[in-house]
């Protein structure tokens, strides 16, 4: 089912900040820049080898980044598993009695189908199952 970490998602109050300190100490630029409006996320992110890492900070008012950041401050956020069919891997979870933040895909950062398993079903953390391809 699950194939590969895709991702970790680490929230954070200042994307600047996050780009000034790995330009500055590591030689690194950003590899990903793109704002994720139903999220209302802005994401900075880097590919390190075969790993991906995500800076989250909140885009607007009611973001639930922002939220996180409030409750917990920075830090990580959630962990991402990349999925052959998103859709089906939802359908089973279900039927297995895990709680859903989305039963259906929803677009994600660099056009990935994504969706959350609630923490309460999965140990206290926040799952992301994504998918390539466009969400419809």
């Amino acid at each position: 089912m699950l194939k590969k970490i895709d991702h970790i998602g680490i929230a954070v109050s200042d994307l600047k900040a996050i780009e000034e300190t790995f330009r500055e100490g590591f030689d690194l630029l950003p590899e990903i820049r793109e704002t994720v409006t139903d999220q209302k996320v802005n994401v900075l992110g880097y590919h390190i080898g075969d790993a991906t890492i995500e800076y989250l900070e909140p885009a607007a008012e009611g973001s639930p980044i922002q939220k996180y950041l409030d409750k917990k401050g920075p830090g990580i956020h959630h962990i991402a598993y990349r999925v052959d069919d998103l859709q089906k891997t939802l359908d089973i979870l279900k039927k297995r009695g895990f709680r859903l933040i989305d039963e259906q895909p929803r677009a994600g950062a660099e056009g990935k189908k994504i969706a959350f398993v609630h923490p309460k079903s999965s140990n206290g953390i926040l799952i992301e199952l994504c998918e390539t391809g466009k969400a419809e």
